[in-house]
């Protein structure tokens, strides 16, 4: 795995292959440089997937999709709730030039129907931060795009490697 000078990795895969569990270690490993950004969550009742909760690095948490939202905007079976989104979102201030490593899980169908946040991914890409995201395997626009943006190393999760890559990729924020 080869990374360049500027240290964008987007973490991608199967879903349910475990991306958000490599974010999880990624996240605690960093936790010195004081990372910001968020990470996803099922929302479980009696063993099914009801939706999607977001969790801030700092603990903060919202409501980014569930089946019980009546929403325009829906992926499938869940209402996706933009403006709680956003809220949370502007909460975190992706931008801040205080924020050295931002993390993202995920860069996805979902997230992608917010245009603040189509748009806080642009700027972050255009910014000298490091960058650790996920990013869904399928996906155009945005989601490909960032895949393709100069001085990206796109990984892909495994069932094979999901246990050793996130040591890879601290091994790579660390040199």
């Amino acid at each position: 795995m080869e990374m360049s000078s500027r240290k964008r990795v987007i973490i991608t895969g199967l879903p349910g292959v475990g991306k958000t569990t490599v974010i999880r270690k990624i996240v605690e490993a960093l936790k010195p440089s004081h990372p910001v950004g968020f990470y996803t969550a099922e929302i479980r009742d009696k063993g099914a997937r009801k939706g999607f909760e977001l969790i801030a690095l700092d603990g903060r948490r919202g409501l980014l999709s569930h089946i019980d939202i009546k929403s325009q905007h829906r992926v499938g079976k869940y209402g996706v709730d933009i403006d709680a989104f956003e809220t949370f979102l502007e909460a975190i201030d992706l931008l801040n030039p205080a924020h050295g490593v931002v993390i993202i899980d995920e860069i996805g169908k979902m997230e992608c129907l917010s245009a603040k946040f189509r748009e806080t991914i642009v700027r972050l890409f255009e910014s000298d931060k490091t960058i650790i995201a996920t990013a869904a395997l399928a996906g155009g626009g945005l989601i490909e795009d960032v895949k393709h943006r100069p001085g990206v190393t796109v990984v892909e999760v495994t069932i094979h490697n999901r246990n050793t890559i996130a040591g890879e990729i601290i091994n790579l924020q660390t040199r």
